[in-house]
Formats: C-alpha cells, sequence, structure tokens
C-alpha cells in the first residue's frame, strides 16, 4: 500500500483507510459467520477492555492488535497453530471496522493474500445477533 500522496507528501487516515478497503473484498456479519464455518479464521483484535466489557466471539482467535503480525505469519517463529499457511482465509475484526481493514491490508502484504475484514467490527456481528460469549473480565 502506498504510503504518500502524490507527489510524495504524507496522507490523512481516511485516505490511507480507503486505500486499504480497496484492496480487500470485506464481508458483513452473516458471510464472515458462514466463512467460519467453511474453515476460515475469525480473528479478533480487539484490546482486552473492550472483549471483558462486551464479550467474545465463539472460536475467534484472539490477537491483540500490537502482535497480529507475529502471530499470523505462517512462516514466524512466534506463530499461532492456526496459522497454517499463505491461503488461509483470515477475517479481521476490531470494535468498529475501522481497524482491522488495516491490519487486514498489513497481513496481505506478509502473504496472507486472503486475508480481509469484517465491516462493521464486533458491534456490527453482536447487532446482528450471532453467537458472543460473556468476556473473560
Amino acid at each position: 500500500m502506498e504510503l504518500s500522496a502524490e507527489g510524495g507528501g504524507p496522507v490523512g487516515i481516511d485516505e490511507l483507510l480507503g486505500r486499504a478497503r480497496s484492496r480487500l473484498d470485506r464481508v458483513g456479519p452473516e458471510e464472515a459467520f458462514a466463512e467460519a464455518a467453511a474453515g476460515a479464521l475469525l480473528v479478533d483484535i480487539r484490546y482486552a477492555a473492550l472483549r471483558d466489557r462486551d464479550g467474545l466471539i465463539p472460536g475467534a482467535l484472539v490477537v491483540e492488535r500490537n502482535e497480529l503480525e507475529w502471530r499470523l505469519d505462517p512462516g514466524g517463529s512466534h506463530r499461532a497453530v492456526e496459522a497454517t499457511g499463505h491461503g488461509l482465509r483470515v477475517v479481521v475484526i476490531c470494535n468498529e471496522g475501522y481497524a482491522s481493514s488495516l491490519a487486514a491490508v498489513s497481513l496481505r502484504q506478509l502473504g496472507l493474500f486472503r486475508a480481509t475484514d469484517l465491516i462493521g467490527g464486533f458491534q456490527a456481528w453482536r447487532a446482528a445477533g450471532l453467537p458472543v460469549t460473556p468476556g473473560p473480565g
């Protein structure tokens, strides 16, 4: 993803987010639910206070944003066992669907070419009435 504007200057977050999203085939809550049932890996990158407050998506791998690339790189020395290969379908979930777009593009830069994110994040998942379990806190 190009990080500078035409002419080499900096870009704002809205432009950066737009560029990130143009590279993704983002999914809605029901589609993410179906993809998880078909073997996609849901990855919850929300911080602990949000997981404690709002709950968890059953079966989602919890990886805080600052560890995401290390845990999902299939060739990395600190990878999660779920990071089985570059062809793995990964759906990144944040709270409202902003940070997850940038995170999914970062995963694509690591070669996870099927990575994407959840439109509306955890809040959209919950609003759709999909399964949520109480948070650990």
